[in-house]
């Protein structure tokens, strides 16, 4: 018997290896061309979002009078850094990246704090007025009274040249609310009732329970959250005059409708502290137009390499209750 077992098995590996190879021979050539058609089709897709994020940083460090001719396509010509460096030496331009990351961190934080809460507290069965309380808040999001009204109700609470009209608007998002929600009901019950039992309280089973088992969904909260902050300028279109609270977005967008009186004065700081810059460093409508766009830019693309592992999980589990 020893000697047929041990000859069963190399036997049974052969046959394997043989079984294995029919199913590799068994991808017809009109799968094969379906592949290859699928992943050029993807591959296109993927050029034509990355290339005008390519492009504008190629332009950034090309030499400025080539950048201005539309020269430069898809590789940079007279490499420098020059532009960076005189971008940032207009005015207000630091102060508002101080105000943008402000609004970002402080923003996302109560947002976030906010709807962990109130998306708990709406999962919560014997919570009083559940149901009158949920559908006050979700119907915000279908519901929009204008910029009109919204912005006299702004003013009427005096947030118009006030850094918390960055904040205090935010804070409440229907959206993120559903998103939560949806996730705490979707845990096991068993442990916020075990945890009740153990005489935990509300906060308790909240901080405690819920929170450290919610953080995927919290993270996808967050990145929404922070996005939006950074990349919103229309409060500050209508909201804010005061220069010292102009955000990095709002910025850019007057530095894009300027830029050619931006690209006179930072040549005029060279040639005063320098001698006359060369055509290649001399600074053009279109390098200030790129140079201010990466560095607005830049900084948000940070944060989805630290949120990217929770993301999509977040999503997904967020989304799958109506």
């Amino acid at each position: 018997m020893s000697d047929n077992q041990t000859g069963l098995a190399p036997n049974a590996a052969n046959n394997n290896r043989r079984f294995s190879k029919k199913i590799k021979m068994q991808v017809s050539t009109t799968d094969k061309l379906i592949s290859v058609a699928i992943y050029i089709v993807f591959s296109l897709f993927a050029f034509i979002c990355v290339y005008p994020f390519y492009s504008i940083i190629i332009n950034t460090i090309s030499a400025n009078d080539l950048s201005a001719k539309g020269e430069i396509v898809f590789l940079p010509k007279g490499i420098h850094f020059q532009n960076y460096i005189d971008v940032f030496k207009i005015p207000g331009l630091w102060n508002a990246f101080v105000i943008s990351l402000g609004r970002t961190v402080i923003g996302t934080l109560l947002t976030v704090g906010a709807s962990a809460f109130l998306g708990f507290m709406f999962a919560q069965e014997d919570m009083w007025g559940k149901k009158f309380w949920y559908r006050f808040t979700i119907i915000t999001m279908f519901f929009n009274a204008g910029i009109i009204p919204w912005y006299l109700t702004m003013r009427s609470l005096h947030l118009t040249n006030n850094f918390l009209a960055y904040i205090l608007p935010s804070i409440v998002a229907p959206f993120f609310i559903i998103l939560v929600k949806t996730f705490v009901e979707s845990t096991p019950k068993e442990l916020q009732q075990a945890a009740s039992i153990d005489g935990a309280g509300t906060f308790t089973i909240f901080y405690k329970v819920i929170l450290p088992i919610s953080k995927p969904i919290l993270a996808t909260v967050a990145i929404f959250s922070a996005v939006n902050q950074w990349n919103s300028f229309q409060d500050t279109l209508l909201l804010v005059t005061d220069s010292k609270l102009y955000s990095l977005q709002f910025i850019l967008y007057n530095y894009i409708n300027q830029a050619s009186s931006l690209s006179t004065m930072v040549n005029l700081q060279n040639a005063g502290s320098t001698a006359i810059a060369s055509l290649s460093t001399k600074q053009t409508t279109t390098s200030i137009r790129m140079t201010v766009t990466i560095i607005v830019v830049a900084p948000i693309l940070l944060v989805y390499p630290i949120f990217q592992r929770f993301f999509v999980k977040g999503i997904i589990i967020g989304a799958v209750k109506g």
